[in-house]
């Protein structure tokens, strides 16, 4: 699996005009799941995310996860990630989980998020969304599970 995440001071996901999703401070997070993986791969991304130290601690080092920060997770289903670019000028997405494999695994990560942590809110699989975000640093980074 896939996880790429930005550290944000907001974030929010609108579909068909509505919001569905936002958070204040926190984690915006594209999850993708690929081909063969499972809710093996889902727990360690999980783990690794909620873990992960993007936060600053009063030295201004980055030592805080978004748990000891107590941040906002905005978790948004984004298969493109899995993408082949290595060869010609268009994306090939055979790394990709199959849909009903990603809609599953995505709805997995996510009910894992909630138990593991206090705000957690999402985009929609399979839907034409609208995000939005303030990158704060800016700070990205991209988390794989297996990486090919």
């Amino acid at each position: 699996m896939i996880a790429l995440l930005q550290r944000v001071s907001s974030a929010s996901v609108v579909v068909d005009g509505a919001t569905i999703g936002a958070i204040d401070a926190g984690l915006m997070v594209l999850v993708c799941a690929e081909r063969n993986d499972t809710e093996k791969e889902a727990d360690a991304l999980l783990t690794k995310l909620l873990g992960y130290r993007v936060f600053a601690d009063e030295a201004g080092k980055m030592n805080r996860s978004v748990t000891d920060v107590e941040g906002g997770l905005l978790l948004v289903p984004q298969f493109t990630l899995a993408a082949d670019t290595k060869s010609g000028t268009r994306p090939s997405f055979t790394p990709a989980a199959a849909p009903a494999d990603g809609l599953r695994l995505f709805h997995y990560f996510v009910e894992q998020a909630r138990l593991k942590h206090k705000v957690v809110h999402t985009g929609q699989f399979g839907a034409d969304m609208k995000v939005a975000l303030t990158n704060d640093g800016p700070v990205t980074f991209w988390l794989q599970t297996n990486a090919r």
